[in-house]
Parts: structure tokens; C-alpha cells; sequence
């Protein structure tokens, strides 16, 4: 996820991270940061005291340590976030473990069921995570839904038309 931020000191900020493999690049005013360790950048050839400490992470939010000043460079996830991907969750694990719902839609509940929920509320988290409209993350949560009941719908399927 790659961020810029303009500080009025400091010049362009770019803080860009991949998901997947946790590598960071930053860039301070035009200057490619190179990592001494997982959370200090220094800039090459730079004075000792351009070193630049990364706090947080995309979660809790980023903020940058350059010279005694924290400059935030992303905000840290929304407390409707959490609960919008928690509901994910506990739908499954309600709906999939009642019988009464399951006789209308059946779903797989308990270990496999909370296991994709739960897979699909981390995925739904680092998705709402990548966009700053509302709009968009109530449409990304509710296609998280859609996605997770469909998949725990022809896993029960499966698992039915196995036992007849």
C-alpha cells in the first residue's frame, strides 16, 4: 500500500509497504531511505542524524520518527471497520451452527465455518484498509459477506449431498 504525504519541513513523503511480504520503501523529500534494521532508515551518505524510525503498523497506523518530529503517514483502522468485519464472523457462526437458519440456507458452521469467516475478515479488514470513502467500504463489507456466505454455502452443499 503505497501512501504520500506532504510535510511542510520535511517535503514528500512516500511510505509504500507490500502486504504480502512486509518490505518497506520510504522516501524523505526525494531521498531513498535505506534500512539499517526492521524499524530505523537512514539516508545513505546522509548525516547521522537523518534516521528515520518507523513506529506502528497498518493496523494501529504508521507514523514516522525524522528528527525528534512523528509525522503520520496512515491512519489506523476505524473502530466501524472492526465491527463491520467481525460481523462477517459471527454470522457464520450463528447462522451455520442454528438449524432453524440452515434449513433455509444451509452454511457450514463451527471450526470450518469460523476458519473462511475468519480468513475473510482479515481479508476484509486489509481491503477497507485500502480506500478512504465510506461508500466504498460499506460496498467491499458487503461483498465480503456475499463472498463468505457463498463459499460456506457449496462447502455445505458438499458436505450434504456427501452423506446422501
Amino acid at each position: 500500500m503505497k501512501t504520500t504525504v506532504q510535510h511542510p519541513k520535511f517535503g514528500e513523503i512516500v511510505y509504500d509497504e507490500n502486504l504480502l511480504t512486509g518490505k518497506r520503501t520510504i522516501s524523505v523529500g526525494g531521498y531513498a531511505l535505506q534500512m539499517r534494521n526492521k524499524t530505523t532508515y537512514v539516508v545513505p551518505g546522509g548525516p547521522a542524524e537523518a534516521v528515520v524510525y518507523v513506529k506502528g503498523n497498518i493496523f494501529s497506523g504508521v507514523s514516522l520518527s525524522i528528527m525528534g518530529q512523528d509525522v503520520r503517514v496512515t491512519a489506523s483502522t476505524k473502530w466501524y471497520e472492526y465491527a463491520l468485519s467481525a460481523l462477517i464472523f459471527a454470522l457464520i457462526l450463528i447462522w451455520g451452527n442454528s438449524t432453524a437458519l440452515c434449513a433455509i440456507l444451509p452454511v457450514v458452521g463451527g471450526a470450518i465455518g469460523g476458519g473462511i469467516s475468519g480468513l475473510m475478515l482479515c481479508v476484509n479488514l486489509l481491503l477497507m484498509k485500502s480506500t478512504n470513502k465510506l461508500w466504498l467500504k460499506l460496498l467491499i463489507w458487503l461483498g465480503m459477506i456475499i463472498a463468505t456466505v457463498l463459499i460456506c454455502h457449496v462447502i455445505a452443499l458438499a458436505f450434504l449431498s456427501a452423506l446422501m
